[in-house]
């Protein structure tokens, strides 16, 4: 297999197993606390941090571990990746995600899909996931142009982990994984209806990402050069 085949393959399965990991530990939460919407946004909150920081582990070395439309074209207009990969990725991205959820769907014995009829578009929602996915572009950006890109898995489990709460959307942030979402009618789904708002939402929010990354990381490694200009002198104690 060649080099550019293996990183699609890896963007493919990636995304596969994401939209596996978000759809099956919501449909988990349900069946576990069908009374309880709270614990079962927590569940599904806590199953997706975990298992993104585990999967993005796997597969950075590979590809990147993109498995977001909006992260692979931010990367290639900041010039880390080229335009060639982007075509590639997007739609690997996609089917990646549309087939995860089969995969959640059949794993607890549910039909391989099922659209989903959970309404999500309102105003609210989609200033939400402005702001989910701009925090995610700069959260992933902001370490890998200063440097701290190992960083990166952690990083973008928590934050992720973080914004199911403190967005009204549950931070979706992912125009593939908004698609593959649809093909689930249970907890982590949403309405055909709805998704293109939340994609245009997202790529709005990718754009202002992008905008923040150059205005505070105008070039790569702009915060190693801030960091080692501030430091300390060694030799400057020396007689």
């Amino acid at each position: 297999m060649s080099e550019f085949a293996r990183r699609v393959s890896a963007e493919f399965l990636g995304s596969l197993l994401l939209a596996a990991l978000v759809v099956g530990s919501g449909i988990a939460a349900q069946q576990l606390s069908p009374s309880d919407v709270g614990l079962q946004l927590l569940q599904n909150a806590l199953a997706t941090a975990l298992g993104l920081f585990a999967i993005i582990l796997i597969f950075a070395p590979v590809s990147g571990a993109h498995f977001n439309p909006v992260v692979s074209l931010v990367d290639a207009a900041l010039g880390h990746r080229a335009w060639r990969d982007v075509a590639a990725y997007v739609p690997a991205q996609i089917l990646g995600c549309i087939s995860g959820a089969v995969v959640a769907n059949l794993m607890f014995g549910l039909p391989a899909a099922s659209i989903s009829a959970t309404e999500r578009l309102t105003a609210p929602h989609l200033l939400a996931e402005v702001v989910a996915t701009a925090g995610l572009v700069l959260v992933i950006f902001a370490l890998v142009r200063s440097g701290r890109g190992h960083l990166a898995p952690a990083a973008v489990g928590a934050y992720i982990g973080a914004a199911y709460f403190f967005t009204s959307s549950t931070s979706f942030a992912n125009p593939a994984i908004t698609i593959g979402r649809m093909f689930s009618d249970t907890f982590a789904g949403i309405a055909p209806s709805a998704a293109p708002g939340y994609i245009a939402a997202q790529l709005a929010g990718g754009l202002l990402g992008f905008a923040l990354v150059r205005l505070f990381y105008p070039s790569a490694g702009q915060g190693v050069r801030a960091a080692q200009a501030k430091a300390p002198d060694p030799a400057a104690a020396l007689p």
